[in-house]
C-alpha cells in the first residue's frame, strides 16, 4: 500500500445504531443555553480523553502537550481565579467510556477529546449525565451535530461538510460551469456530497453526474463522472486511490480533479505518472503557527507531528474562559459560557489572559486562538472553519498552496 500523509487518521461516522440505546438517550434539557447557578469546588479540573491505540498512537502526543502547554499559559495568566488550574492525567488505551468514567471520579470540570468520532458517542453518555462539558478538538462526523448531549457536547473542529462551499470554489476555480461528484458509499461520502450538491447550486454551477462506489470497485462512477465535462469532486477516504486510479483510466486530467480531505494523501507512485498533475485538495484547520510550534516544543522537544495540537489548545483555553466568564468552575456553568467566549463580541482576543482582561468588569470577548475563529454555534459546533489547499504536482504528491475559510467568516 503506497504511505499516505493525513492530517486527520481517523473520522469513523459515529452512529447510536451501533451502541446500545442507552447511550443515545441523552439527558434532558440543553445546558448550552440555559442559565447555571455557580456549584463549583473553587478548582478547575480538566480531562484529556486520549483514544488513540496502535498505528495512530502518535496522535496522542501532540494533544498532551498542547494541553499541557495551555494549561501552564492558563496558569500563567492567572489561572481559575487565582488557583492554578489542573489537567488531570490521561490514560491512553483504556476505552473512551473508562476514561470518561475515570475523570467523573476525579471530578473534571471538563473533558477534552475524543479523536475518532466513533468514539464520541459512549463519551458523551458517560459524561453528560454526570453533567460535564466534552469538547474534542477531532471529531468530525455531520452526525454529531444531533447528538444527545443535553448541550454538553461541543467541537473545535469542523464538520466534514464545512468543506463543501470550499471544494465547490476549488472547482469554480477550474473554469468549470458544471461539475461531477465521485462519492464513496457510507456516511462520510453520502452526507458531504449532499452538502457539495447544495453549494454547487448556490454557487451557481451545474451537477451532472453523481455516482457512488464501493472501494475497490469504482470503475462504473469514475467512467460516469469522467463522461460529463467540468470538475469531478472525489469524497472518499479508504477508496480514494483505486477511485483515482479509474478517473485517470478514464481519461480524467488531474487539472480537472478535487480531494475531499478523506481523499487527501500523498500517493506517488502509487498512481500513474502525473495522474494527479494539477488536481488539489482540502484539508481542515491551519497550520501552526511558528510561534505556537516553539511553544509546544518547550513542552515536548521530541514532538513529531502537530495533528489537532491547535483544536486542542483552544479547547483547553476556551473552557478556562467559559469557568471565568462564569466565575465558576462547574460543569454545567462551563457549558453555559462556552458560546459566549467564543463569539460573543466583534473584538477578538487571542490568549488567556488578554481575553481575562476582557471580562472584567462585566465585558464580552470573541476568542478566536490558534485555530482560528470558533463561535460556536446552538449545536456546538464551530461556524467558522479554516482549510488548508494542497496542489498535487506530476509526482502525485501534494504541496501546500493557500487557505480558505467557509462559514462565518466567509471565504
Amino acid at each position: 500500500m503506497t504511505p499516505r500523509f493525513r492530517r486527520n487518521a481517523l473520522f469513523a461516522a459515529a452512529l447510536c445504531t451501533a451502541l446500545p440505546t442507552a447511550a443515545c438517550a441523552g439527558v434532558p434539557g440543553n445546558a448550552r443555553t440555559e442559565a447555571s447557578e455557580a456549584s463549583g469546588d473553587g478548582i478547575l479540573r480538566i480531562g484529556l480523553l486520549l483514544d488513540n491505540t496502535g498505528d495512530n498512537a502518535f496522535l496522542n502526543a501532540p494533544q498532551l502537550a498542547a494541553a499541557e502547554l495551555a494549561v501552564r499559559e492558563i496558569n500563567a495568566g492567572g489561572g481559575h481565579k487565582g488557583r492554578p488550574v489542573e489537567l488531570l492525567p490521561a490514560t491512553p488505551g483504556e476505552t473512551p467510556a473508562a476514561q470518561a468514567n475515570t475523570f467523573v471520579t476525579l471530578k473534571a470540570d471538563v473533558v477534552i477529546g475524543p479523536t475518532d468520532s466513533a468514539n464520541a458517542p459512549e463519551a458523551i453518555d458517560v459524561l453528560s449525565r454526570a453533567r460535564t462539558p466534552l469538547v474534542s478538538p477531532a471529531n468530525t462526523a455531520a452526525g454529531l451535530s444531533s447528538a444527545k448531549s443535553g448541550g454538553y457536547y461541543f467541537r473545535t473542529a469542523a464538520a466534514d461538510v464545512a468543506q463543501a462551499p470550499v471544494l465547490v470554489k476549488l472547482a469554480k476555480e477550474t473554469g468549470a460551469a458544471r461539475i461531477s461528484v465521485m462519492q464513496q458509499e457510507g456516511p462520510y461520502g453520502r452526507d458531504v456530497s449532499a452538502a457539495v450538491v447544495s453549494a454547487a447550486g448556490e454557487a451557481g454551477l451545474e451537477v451532472g453526474a453523481t455516482a457512488s462506489f464501493k472501494a475497490g470497485d469504482a470503475g462504473a462512477a469514475a467512467a460516469e463522472a469522467g463522461d460529463a465535462d467540468g470538475a469531478v469532486i472525489l469524497v472518499a477516504r479508504d477508496g480514494a486511490q483505486g477511485a483515482l486510479a479509474e478517473l485517470n483510466n478514464a481519461g480524467v486530467d488531474g487539472s480537472r480533479i478535487i480531494l475531499s480531505d478523506g481523499a487527501f494523501a500523498r500517493y506517488g507512485q502509487g498512481l500513474a505518472a502525473a495522474a494527479l498533475d494539477g488536481a488539489r485538495a482540502v484539508v481542515p484547520g491551519r497550520l501552526a503557527s511558528a510561534g505556537f510550534q516553539g511553544r509546544i516544543l518547550e513542552v515536548d522537544k521530541g514532538l513529531r507531528d502537530m495533528s489537532f495540537a491547535v483544536e486542542t489548545y483552544d479547547a483547553v483555553t476556551l473552557a478556562a474562559l467559559a469557568a471565568a466568564r462564569a466565575q465558576d468552575d462547574a460543569g454545567r456553568s462551563i457549558a453555559a459560557n462556552l458560546i459566549a467566549v467564543s463569539g460573543g463580541s466583534e473584538a477578538a482576543c487571542t490568549a488567556y489572559k488578554e481575553c481575562l482582561a476582557g471580562l472584567s468588569g462585566g465585558g464580552e470577548i470573541n476568542y478566536d486562538g490558534e485555530s482560528g475563529p470558533v463561535a460556536f454555534d446552538a449545536n456546538g459546533d464551530i461556524t467558522s472553519a479554516s482549510f488548508m489547499v494542497f496542489t498535487y504536482g506530476a509526482d502525485n504528491n501534494p504541496a501546500p498552496t493557500g487557505t480558505e475559510t467557509a462559514g462565518k467568516a466567509g471565504s
